[in-house]
């Protein structure tokens, strides 16, 4: 599978955890030749990040988050420590310039987010676990690289690593979902996390030519989009309900047929008017229960 859909999801998703603690720059680009990293992020110290569990203890400092859907290979894991490095002389240029001393501590670390990682590949890097402070699946690499991969598919099965997981792969990931739909309405992450992913399923699902891993990655999003599209749907009715306007509930229930069939053809747009008859409980009942053909039969639309 290419990285782009995964990419996309990825950046957003971070970006929706992580901007409340601090400031998210996306694909930013780092002086000399032109390269983007991911994720570049400056915490702000007074932000709570004990919601994010792991994720929030890694970027309790400044830091670059490179999200990998595959294992990444030791090139690409050397090219991310470029960009990384490249950004330390470009903030030890901006200091001196300023006549300012930017300390050792303040220097961004590089967190590869990896799917899985063999231990061929960590051993190429010296990469070690740090049993006393981090959980199994962080591997740091010597002090002085300030450089970490992160193995998303060996962290523990806690709430700790969850939001970490949901950039898993395979059982990982599927475990990730169950538990993120399981989570409390009233969660503050749940409902924006729940559209991400969602958002990220139509995209692959679009592609022409599925790959096998595409189809186990729709496979493993649909839990968490049929939650989302259900709790859309009632929440669409009941916006209905409360505005109460003929033309208001037109614009509600063409939403509604939009997100329940991705587009509302000539015959779908025939069934609007002898919904509107009825009243919003029982027109809510039928565009959650009926399918395209049911509802176009019901209305007598051949």
């Amino acid at each position: 599978m290419t990285r782009q859909p995964h990419d996309q999801f990825a950046k957003q998703y971070l970006e929706e955890l992580l901007a409340p603690l601090g400031e998210v720059e996306i694909s930013r680009e780092i002086a000399g030749e032109v390269r983007q990293v991911d994720i570049c992020f400056a915490p702000n110290p007074t932000a709570d990040r004990e919601i994010l569990g792991l994720l929030g203890k890694m970027v309790s400092t400044p830091c670059l988050l490179e999200p990998f859907r595959n294992q990444p290979s030791k090139t690409e894991i050397r090219s991310c420590m470029v960009k990384l490095f490249s950004l330390h002389s470009e903030l030890q240029r901006k200091a001196r310039r300023e006549d300012e001393e930017l300390p050792e501590a303040e220097l961004p670390r590089l967190w590869i987010l990896a799917t899985s990682a063999s231990a061929a590949l960590l051993d190429s890097f010296g990469a070690r676990l740090d049993p006393d402070n981090w959980p199994i699946g962080v591997y740091f690499l010597a002090d002085a690289l300030k450089t970490a991969v992160v193995a998303i598919n060996q962290l523990p099965l806690t709430e700790q690593t969850l939001w970490l997981r949901i950039l898993g792969k395979g059982t990982t990931q599927q475990q990730a979902i169950n538990e993120i739909t399981a989570l409390p309405p009233e969660n503050p992450l749940r409902r924006n996390v729940l559209e991400l992913i969602s958002t990220w399923r139509i995209n692959v699902e679009r592609k022409d030519n599925l790959t096998e891993d595409e189809r186990e990655l729709i496979m493993n999003l649909t839990p968490a989009y049929l939650e989302w599209r259900e709790n859309t749907l009632r929440e669409g009715v009941q916006e209905g309900v409360r505005e109460g306007s003929l033309q208001e509930r037109r614009l509600v229930v063409g939403n509604l047929l939009r997100l329940r069939f991705d587009s509302v053809d000539e015959e779908l747009s025939r069934v609007i008017e002898p919904l509107l008859k009825l009243p919003p409980e029982e027109y809510s009942r039928l565009l959650l229960q009926l399918s395209r053909e049911d509802l176009l039969a019901r209305f007598g639309i051949e």
